[in-house]
């Protein structure tokens, strides 16, 4: 449950960064390359602060 609280955290922080490149005027392929590496972070680092110890 708690990995789902931090997709959902972090997907509000996506958001906020696609969101300001496409308000910076930037083209959409590079706010969809952004937003690919962000989702990867955050799915790397979700599960490995919540990942339980063996």
């Amino acid at each position: 449950m708690s990995l789902i609280i931090y997709l959902v955290g972090f997907a509000f922080v996506i958001g906020g960064v696609a969101w300001a490149l496409v308000v910076a005027g930037l083209d959409t392929i590079y706010v969809m390359i952004a937003t690919v590496i962000l989702v990867g972070v955050a799915i790397l680092t979700g599960v490995t602060r919540t990942r339980t110890k063996d």
